[in-house]
């Protein structure tokens, strides 16, 4: 016997008790659907809940459910909640009477010898008591709820600074960009008369500061913070509520009049005594009516508790979209940004490629230009004298430096041609990128 392991679930939708002696090496699964069967409340709806507000694992035996050791094993209970529900509001009935004692409440004034009187007080005590239990177990299971709820909140909580976090980065990442681009266009417009013109490169800019302004949309998650704000302050009014509280000191000293009331009795002789039931009776009818009463306030508190719980399970994907949305914008700004970089370095790469043809050319026009003159003037500095017909043909040496000149411009014509032809080649592929 000691070694059955016996699982007590509380329906917190009907204020029952099941009871399921596992198998061993049984799964939650398999325990799961003996719920279903007992309860009616589907697999998928349901939520088992420990003490601490831990929901079970379902990678886990169904002996989770169980605590080692023999002490506690009885009362240790399982809260079974239903998923698709939200607000509990019974009716729940009480446990019912006894034979017995239900005579004696039928007719308070009925008159019983002591010793027959003793044992209907004894099962009266034992219901008022019973009350007082069934009131602490459900409490306990609001309890679970709660934890439930702070551990889901904390989670949202999370979730929510990661979301901040990532909307503040891309605000800063599209000031940067807009501020960076707006300069860049403006520094582009300038040199675009002496310089490097793209009619295509710099429209594919102006989209790039288009799409970053539709990127802004991503950051914007105040609605979002609204109702987080708005739910995390309903949480904490809950917590600060007095139905979070335990409400049973009245069937406390209700439980406790009912034992005085029956130790009473048992002083008194049994010797042909006779006596009413009043006052025990009054005690059980307080009693019920205070059992009434506070689980009213603690389902209703229950009830909003749920409530929240399911407003953050609401709220989880529409934070997960958003966090997706931000990632995927900070994504292509930080794309657009290296693609303009990019584009702006081939720039300087084809401008300092200009400049240095333009300098060979200028230098070899130069040199071209030196050598024709200098032919001239020594020409020229013969005088008046009439110059001999051979004597103006060039002399062997003077052929051979005309030659030399020639070559060196052929070959730094085919160096310019080489030149032009790769930066029309880099501003094709600038052009189609």
């Amino acid at each position: 016997v000691l070694f059955l392991q016996i699982v007590h679930i509380l329906n917190m939708t009907s204020a029952k008790i099941v009871s399921f002696l596992l198998h061993p090496e049984e799964s939650l699964h398999s325990l799961q659907n003996r719920i279903e069967f007992e309860t009616g409340i589907s697999t998928g709806n349901q939520e088992l809940l420990l003490e601490t507000g831990i929901c079970l694992d379902p990678r886990k035996p169904a002996s989770q459910c169980v605590i080692d050791g023999v002490r506690g094993w009885d009362s240790y209970m399982v809260y079974l909640f239903d998923k698709s529900k939200t607000v509990y509001d019974g009716p729940f009935a009480s446990r019912s009477l006894s034979d017995c004692v239900n005579y004696i409440v039928q007719d308070s004034k009925i008159q019983l010898p002591i010793p027959q009187l003793c044992k209907v007080w004894a099962e009266a005590v034992h219901y008022v008591i019973g009350l007082k239990e069934d009131y602490s177990r459900l409490f306990q299971g609001q309890r679970a709820a709660m934890l439930s709820l702070l551990r889901y909140n904390a989670n949202l909580i999370k979730m929510k600074n990661n979301m901040v976090s990532a909307s503040q980065q891309l605000k800063a990442k599209l000031e940067f960009f807009h501020q960076s681009i707006r300069l860049d266009l403006e520094r582009y417009s300038d040199q675009m008369a002496y310089g490097i013109s793209s009619e295509k490169m710099l429209k594919a800019w102006k989209e790039m500061e288009e799409k970053a302004s539709q990127c802004a949309q991503a950051e914007d998650i105040g609605y979002l913070d609204e109702q987080i704000m708005a739910l995390h302050t309903e949480i904490v009014e809950l917590q600060k509520s007095p139905y979070a509280r335990r409400q049973g000191e009245v069937m406390e000293s209700l439980e406790q009049r009912a034992i005085d009331l029956y130790k009473q009795l048992k002083t008194r002789p049994p010797d042909h005594a006779y006596s009413d039931s009043t006052d025990m009776v009054k005690i059980i009818v307080q009693t019920v009516q205070s059992q009434d009463r506070v689980l009213k306030e603690l389902f209703g508190h229950l009830s909003k508790l749920l409530g929240c719980k399911q407003k953050i399970i609401d709220l989880l994907p529409e934070i997960e979209v958003a966090l997706n949305n931000i990632k995927e914008a900070d994504n292509s700004v930080m794309q657009m940004q290296g693609k303009r970089q990019r584009e702006i370095w081939h720039l300087l790469k084809i401008a300092c490629t200009q400049s240095s043809s333009r300098s060979l050319v200028s230098s070899s026009l130069e040199g071209t230009a030196s050598t024709p003159a200098a032919t001239w003037s020594s020409q020229g500095s013969s005088g008046n004298a009439a110059p001999h017909p051979l004597s103006s043909l060039a002399a062997p040496e003077d052929g051979e430096n005309f030659a030399d000149v020639i070559r060196e411009n052929v070959n730094y014509l085919e160096l310019f041609s080489s030149i032009l032809q790769e930066v029309r080649q880099e501003q094709n592929c600038m052009m189609v990128s």
